[in-house]
């Protein structure tokens, strides 16, 4: 799942080599909540207009999750 979301962040951005991805343990609910970290000048592209990429690489993440039996919440730092 992490290397999911960065593959997905590594091509969206002008700066690939800054996006970095933390994980955190489980929750009570269990989701698992991944933090994505871009360069301050690619934010934009992350998120896009009205932040429809951000929604569509949350909506990737959930399919995945949920085929897997799984929670996950996606947070752009």
């Amino acid at each position: 799942m992490k290397e999911l979301l960065i593959t997905i962040a590594k091509g969206l951005v002008e700066q690939p080599e800054a996006v970095e991805v933390t994980v955190d343990e489980p929750d009570e609910d269990g989701v698992v909540v991944y933090h994505l970290h871009v360069a301050e000048p690619d934010m934009g592209r992350v998120i896009g207009k009205q932040g429809r990429i951000a929604k569509a690489i949350r909506v990737i993440m959930r399919s995945v999750a949920t085929h897997q039996n799984g929670k996950v919440a996606v947070e752009i730092d």
